[in-house]
């Protein structure tokens, strides 16, 4: 059988074409549906939403880190594919015990190009994978970048304040705008609200996900920072890491022009 390195360095033997495909990351599901693998996802996570049709029909095997593991096992994959950062580790290391797990570790755009084309590799759709690449990264070559210098404060929870710092696919996107992260800070810190007032921040982008700010929250952020211009934000097109990719520049020169207005 083919043997594949993953993005952990770990050897993972694989048949040579899988027919039974768990997947247990959302933007990756959603990856693997757009490369054609209708009939051969078996099992995702309630999390994995797109596409919509796939959602309602796919067998839920629990949550990204609270994955079902008697039911994955009822359901005998011949590949499972996670994400060092999105599940936990200790239930990723019990399905490895019976089942080849590949796993994607991403904290930016070449990360997600290289699991792309490897995943493209690894479940026999080499060529979609390649041509999808293409697409991203032409997309990515037409962002309308401009010098402004933003300084952006982009949460991601609340209570407590967490916001997402460097090291991340978040601040790596932020960056491809042009945009400086607020805070040096390194992942997914807890802040204070005088950390927020202390990094004054030029933007504040709240996320849609995982908390879902509303328009309510704005004014909780005026009041705070009332300086900075505070901006509702689809968190998808700033933390998938999958085919939404595609969508991804469109919407921030979206942004980028919103701002500079």
């Amino acid at each position: 059988m083919p043997v594949y390195i993953d993005q952990m360095n770990r050897f993972v033997e694989v048949q040579s074409t899988p027919k039974r495909i768990i997947s247990i990351v959302p933007s990756q599901t959603e990856l693997l549906f757009d490369l054609g693998l209708n009939e051969e996802i078996i099992g995702i996570t309630k999390f994995c939403i797109h596409p919509d049709n796939q959602f309602k029909q796919k067998p839920k095997i629990g949550g990204t880190k609270t994955l079902n593991i008697k039911s994955i096992k009822e359901l005998q994959p011949d590949l499972i594919i996670g994400n060092k950062e999105e599940n936990e580790r200790d239930q990723i290391e019990e399905l490895m015990q019976s089942f080849p797990v590949w796993m994607s570790d991403i904290t930016n755009l070449a990360d997600a190009i290289d699991m792309i084309n490897t995943v493209g590799e690894l479940v026999g759709k080499k060529p979609e994978a390649a041509e999808l690449v293409k697409s991203i990264n032409y997309g990515f070559s037409q962002l309308n970048i401009k010098s402004h210098g933003f300084k952006v404060a982009y949460l991601i929870w609340r209570k407590p304040y967490i916001i997402a710092g460097k090291g991340t696919f978040i601040d790596d996107m932020l960056q491809k705008c042009g945009f400086t992260n607020a805070f040096d800070l390194d992942r997914y810190p807890e802040v204070f609200p005088a950390q927020i007032v202390e990094a004054n921040p030029d933007v504040v982008f709240l996320s849609s996900e995982p908390y879902p700010f509303k328009d309510r929250h704005i004014t909780e952020f005026k009041a705070l920072v009332p300086q900075a211009n505070i901006q509702l934000i689809d968190g998808e097109l700033f933390s998938w890491y999958g085919s939404r990719l595609l969508q991804a520049p469109g919407y921030f020169n979206q942004l980028i022009d919103s701002l500079n207005r």
